[in-house]
């Protein structure tokens, strides 16, 4: 257990010669960035290979101390397990903005972190100087932004005399995470747009739409239809686990249904609130800025928030 003098505050240049530090010449695995901003945030620009903390008001209400648990804030349970073996360090915290220590405050996410590590962690622990808004104002170049909201389209639309594309077969999937696509069953059947994509899977979320290219790409295919009487929730844990793999082995899957609005979307959702351990409305505006033609039907939408009191519950 560590003590407050075991805190370092470090400014950006000293983050840049950490990062910048060959990962042999480090006594354990490397570092760590943990980033305590909000998820949408983190998202949308983050320094490079950093991982979000992400805190839940529910789980607060359920501890009967002001003691938070590192399980709370960390999601990834390999990257948790990893820390609380000591394989990481400097375990360095970046929140939005503070100049200090001294600024932190008390009900913040950082200082439940800083706290929770103090804690649990054998490691050097370290606060960020500025925050992230300082690191990326000096160091733009070590920061990476989310890409584009839309592929730039890698085949010509298909043209039909006095009949429009639909608005959800328009441009390409969209980059959700760095491994996790949405779009249609147009954008699925565009083999060349895929390729370039780096996608190496596909989720099939339907009960109608072909597996074009068995044997070039993996598949899944779960059968449901876009109906009031689906229980889609029964796919929940099948679609994480196979997302899940394909990230482990460096891949990328689309997720597509018939038109990406809702079948395909409320995975993209379910596996989003699991592994970030985000609540709906924060998953949703995240999946709703990249692809806003998304509407999961009623009951869908009545399984996720089922799926959110499960899993924001689990302590």
């Amino acid at each position: 257990m560590m003590s407050n003098s075991d805190l370092l505050e470090i400014t950006g240049n000293e983050l840049v010669h950490i990062l910048r530090t060959p990962r042999d010449q480090y006594t354990s695995d490397g570092c760590v960035v943990l980033d305590c901003r909000p998820f949408l945030d983190f998202s949308f620009t983050s320094i490079c290979e950093s991982r979000n903390v992400n805190w839940n008001s529910m789980l607060r209400r359920r501890s009967k101390s002001s003691v938070v648990a590192l399980e709370w804030l960390i999601p990834d349970k390999a990257l948790l397990a990893r820390l609380r073996a000591g394989k990481l360090s400097p375990v360095v915290v970046v929140d939005e903005r503070s100049r200090c220590l001294s600024e932190v405050k008390p009900e913040s996410v950082a200082q439940m972190l800083l706290s929770a590590l103090q804690n649990e962690v054998q490691a050097q622990v370290c606060f960020l100087q500025g925050g992230f808004e300082g690191f990326s104002e000096a160091f733009p170049e070590l920061c990476h932004c989310s890409a584009s909201s839309q592929l730039s389209l890698m085949e010509p639309e298909p043209t039909v005399t006095g009949r429009s594309t639909p608005a959800y077969d328009q441009d390409g999937p969209v980059e959700l995470l760095p491994f996790l696509f949405l779009g249609s069953a147009v954008h699925s059947s565009r083999r060349e747009m895929l390729k370039a994509a780096g996608i190496t899977a596909v989720l099939n979320v339907s009960s109608t739409c072909p597996n074009l290219y068995e044997g070039e790409f993996q598949y899944l295919r779960l059968t449901v239809e876009d109906t009031l009487a689906a229980d889609i929730r029964a796919c929940f844990n099948t679609a994480i686990a196979f997302i899940d793999s394909v990230k482990q082995s460096g891949g990328r899957v689309l997720v597509h249904c018939q038109a990406g609005i809702s079948r395909s979307a409320t995975i993209c959702l379910a596996y989003l609130m699991h592994t970030q351990r985000v609540r709906l409305n924060e998953a949703f505006d995240f999946v709703k800025q990249r692809r806003n033609v998304i509407s999961p039907n009623l009951a869908f939408m009545g399984q996720l928030l089922q799926f959110e009191t499960d899993i924001l519950c689990q302590g």
